[in-house]
């Protein structure tokens, strides 16, 4: 007897619908096996299965049973296949007698030897492609069944044990609670919910500043001063004056954390721009992704939100080089012999360094101590094209007890944010008939002498300011992009000098001359 059951598996941030035929040979001997480019998980699901039955008194077939995982040719991994696998065999032996209702439904989970089903990664993708072919409904574990109930129109249910499954079909498709996600309710809901705020942030006004320029137009960042000035607290509260995500952008950061396991038991969507901050330790695997079966990294977990890279320098420079073509395409895609998948990463680059080894170059009250060159040494440990992509170099300098002390309230996020998200606006306004430009970091050179116009007295104070600071030629770019994201948080149509003016004070590694 042929008895098929319905799967899903995941490649990059998409589904791919996986048939599962059982065929019940009652003549041909005793083994079971699995064929279709199973992986070693996939195999030992037959284990489970045979243990799951005998825990819960169903029949293991003592004949020959293939287990056939159709496309053939695609490599199936992971434990998820262990449910509708054991559902196949129970039905082909005659144990599930509805058998016609297991073709309407996707059902994914990784069975216990007691019968018990445990999480599985990426429900979302799956749910999104089982309503788009038609499925009338998706079976996986509780834990992940509000994560795929958010896709409207297909029944989801949630198990916690083979038997609901088994009698949810017996009972001719009764007996379990179908989950009902108010997506929107829940995602606006908690937009605003963040545990840190710019408040708490007692004085540092010009890097507040620096970091409302940079949320407003998208551009990178780096933080560069001595230990304790701050740096990582400015840049943990980055996310807390950024835009809100969109249900679309909340939709594809979802898929990526679902995809790599890293959303939390009974999550929705996620509704705050995220914010990742790896070691300096990390591989370039890591960062980026890959691996035998490709899992996103750390700049597609950061996508549509931040990648915070603190101490620049200690990473490794192979590292830092791989994440170059990802920053200009906002994409990576890894590729494998007989699979290439492709994972978004569009991400703001934020990131921290001390001006030297020892910390304290450039210090108002400590000396440095690093010998003659160590200065320019640390510098040069990031390369000129990384640092070419990072529009705004800000220098971070310790708080004076006086402002450390005081009882002014700060300003706090939700005022920056207000006024990030109204430049912001203007800016998609101005892009809205160029496809993949949302922001002022993200346009072309090309773009930029239609766009970034300065008169001629600002021309002048450009000029001037590129020969006395000694700027280098990347600058001028950097200077005229950031310029335009400044007139439109003052809601300026030009740019004046007074913008240029303060976009060039955010170019100090750029100064000949800066590190001695």
């Amino acid at each position: 007897m042929l008895v098929k059951t319905f799967g899903s598996a995941v490649y990059g941030v998409e589904a791919i619908t996986i048939t599962i035929e059982v065929s019940w040979l009652s003549h041909s001997g005793k083994d079971t096996m699995i064929v279709g480019l199973p992986d070693n998980a996939v195999k030992e699901s037959l284990q489970r299965v045979e243990s799951t039955f005998k825990a819960n008194s169903f029949d293991q077939p003592r004949t020959k049973v293939v287990v056939n995982m159709a496309p053939a040719d695609i490599k199936k991994s992971g434990t998820a296949f262990d449910l509708p696998i054991a559902l196949g065999i129970l039905a082909a032996s005659g144990q599930i007698k509805n058998k016609e209702a297991l073709a309407n439904y996707v059902i994914m989970g990784e069975l216990a030897l007691d019968g018990k089903i445990r999480s599985i990664r990426g429900s979302l993708p799956i749910a999104i492609q089982a309503r788009k072919e038609g499925f009338k409904g998706l079976i996986v574990p509780r834990v992940n069944a509000k994560e795929a109930g958010m896709v409207t129109n297909l029944q989801v249910y949630g198990v916690d044990h083979i038997n609901d499954v088994i009698g949810f079909f017996e009972k001719k498709e009764k007996g379990l609670e179908q989950v009902v996600v108010n997506t929107r309710d829940e995602f606006f809901h908690s937009q605003y919910d963040f545990e840190i705020d710019f408040a708490d942030v007692k004085g540092q006004e010009n890097i507040k500043r620096a970091l409302e320029i940079a949320a407003a137009g998208g551009h990178n960042a780096i933080l560069i001063g001595p230990p304790g000035a701050g740096k990582t607290m400015l840049a943990k509260r980055l996310p807390t004056i950024l835009p809100p995500l969109s249900l679309q952008e909340a939709l594809e950061t979802t898929k990526i954390h679902s995809v790599a396991g890293k959303l939390p038991e009974n999550a929705t969507l996620v509704s705050k721009r995220p914010f990742r901050s790896p070691h300096h330790t990390i591989s370039d695997v890591a960062l980026v992704g890959g691996g035998g079966n490709p899992q996103p990294g750390e700049i597609s977990l950061a996508h549509n939100g931040v990648l915070f890279l603190d101490e620049l320098p200690e990473f490794k420079r192979t590292v830092l080089e791989v994440m170059r073509q990802p920053m200009e395409e906002r994409r990576v895609t890894i590729s494998r012999a007989k699979i290439a998948v492709d994972f978004p990463a569009s991400f703001m680059l934020m990131a921290s360094m001390n001006p030297c080894p020892c910390g304290f170059y450039n210090h108002p009250e400590r000396e440095c101590t690093c010998p003659p060159g160590a200065v320019q040494k640390y510098l040069n440990k990031i390369s000129g094209p990384l640092l070419d992509r990072i529009d705004l170099h800000v220098e971070v300098t310790p708080v004076p007890f006086s402002e450390l002390s005081t009882l002014k309230p700060q300003e706090n996020s939700a005022h920056i944010r207000d006024r990030v998200i109204i430049a912001r606006d203007i800016q998609a306004n101005r892009y809205k008939d160029n496809a993949g430009i949302y922001c002022n970091a993200q346009i072309s050179s090309k773009m930029l002498k239609e766009i970034c116009i300065i008169d001629k007295v600002g021309a002048t104070l450009l000029k001037a300011a590129m020969e006395k600071l000694n700027l280098s030629a990347r600058a001028y770019d950097r200077i005229l992009k950031v310029s335009k994201t400044i007139a439109d948080l003052s809601q300026s149509e030009d740019i004046k000098p007074e913008h240029l003016a303060e976009a060039i004070q955010y170019r100090s590694l750029d100064r000949e001359g800066w590190a001695g």
